[in-house]
């Protein structure tokens, strides 16, 4: 585990637009304090971010301090023309050009967690992957992030990444679908060498699981939502969960599951929900 503190929920920025600025202040309002987001123009808006960022510390809701905010670089292949660095540039150079574009949207001067948004390739951890990890691994000891990430990445590339003798992330963070375990492989990866598993699309990806019946009927037994369940789940199994909601009550209600506390038995039920 890492000696900074980490978060036990992140707020999601992707994939809402001019609605951005208004929802990062008030996912604050509400009392998250660990914000998500990547500068990657095709699914986020993180200059909107750092405006809801700048309205919360203006209206004394925050300070930087308080907060954990999470960025990432993206490949050209999973950017539109709206590109945060030159694509003609050397991979280092779009890695150090990426995360000064997210300071300037930000408004930081570093950020707490800086995460490759996913490998280059959808088989292998390439030469390209380790060239702009060790341009991150750069970012790192130069104070501008304190930790470093991968998300979309599958067990074999963690394994080709450790075979290399590569440092291994202090965050995995993967689609989870209950369907396929939760992810149980890579999860089990990262357990097993202190690697803090961030999930998301928790709900989003399992929507059949939330009508699942034995799950509602144990929502009600807890005065609970299926919801809370799932993020009470995540956390017990070790996850860092993470929640994108737009909905202000979903909001708290998604806060207040952690507060709540599942039985081994539970736990293990929801584990094998679907496989």
């Amino acid at each position: 585990m890492p000696a900074e503190p980490v978060p036990d929920f992140l707020y999601g920025t992707a994939w809402k637009e001019d609605r951005t600025a208004a929802l990062t202040e008030r996912a604050l309002c509400m009392g998250f304090r660990a914000i998500d987001t990547a500068n990657q123009r095709k699914h986020y808006f993180e200059a909107g971010v750092g405006e809801g960022l700048a309205a919360a510390y203006r209206d004394g809701v925050v300070t930087r301090a308080d907060l954990f905010l999470q960025t990432k670089f993206t490949y050209q292949r999973g950017q539109d023309h709206r590109l945060p660095y030159d694509p003609e540039a050397p991979l280092a150079a779009q890695v150090a050009q990426s995360l000064a574009s997210s300071f300037e949207h930000l408004g930081t001067d570093h950020v707490d967690s800086f995460v490759l948004h996913g490998p280059s390739s959808g088989d292998d951890w390439t030469d390209a992957d380790a060239e702009v990890w060790e341009a991150m691994r750069k970012e790192r000891d130069a104070g501008r992030t304190r930790m470093l990430g991968v998300s979309n990445i599958s067990l074999q590339q963690l394994e080709q990444m450790e075979a290399a003798h590569s440092e291994l992330p202090v965050f995995v963070q993967n689609r989870c679908f209950a369907r396929l375990g939760w992810d149980r492989e890579v999860r089990s990866f990262c357990n097993q060498r202190k690697i803090i598993y961030q999930g998301f699309s928790l709900l989003t990806a399992n929507r059949e699981v939330l009508q699942h019946a034995p799950l509602t009927t144990l929502a009600t037994q807890l005065n609970a939502t299926p919801a809370q369940l799932v993020f009470a789940f995540a956390r017990a199994v070790g996850m860092l969960p993470l929640t994108g909601t737009s909905n202000a009550d979903h909001m708290k209600e998604d806060l207040a599951s952690l507060s709540l506390t599942l039985s081994p038995e539970l736990v293990w039920a929801m584990e094998s929900i679907a496989g």
